[in-house]
């Protein structure tokens, strides 16, 4: 499955790296997903999409097959609201949450949504 993943403060790009796959990084947004993919996103200010996201979601999400988000506990029930955020404006599925760059469980979680 392809992997497409957005990433501010390097959380997301630290989790990227602990997973060890290969994955496309979304800058502007203007990229063209190549097939099916899961999105690893941040959550921006108090729950919402990345604008960048967005605006890749706006051209790709017929090929979206799954949200996989990083967020602060500290944000209470704003926590990874991007994930419910892009369900709700674009479909698909929520698929997993992890703390600012993830921990050993969710690395082996997410490896397994992922292949």
């Amino acid at each position: 499955m392809n992997v497409y993943y957005a990433s501010r403060t390097g959380n997301v790009e630290s989790m990227i790296g602990k997973l060890g796959i290969a994955a496309t990084k979304i800058e502007s947004g203007d990229e063209v997903a190549d097939g099916d993919f899961i999105l690893i996103t941040y959550t921006d200010g108090y729950g919402d999409i990345p604008a960048e996201v967005d605006a890749f979601l706006a051209n790709n999400s017929s090929k979206l097959k799954g949200v996989i988000a990083s967020g602060d506990t500290g944000y209470g029930e704003a926590f990874c609201g991007a994930a419910k955020a892009i369900v709700e404006k674009y479909g698909s599925k929520d698929l997993y949450h992890f703390e600012n760059d993830g921990n050993d469980e969710d690395v082996n979680a997410i490896l397994k949504l992922v292949k």
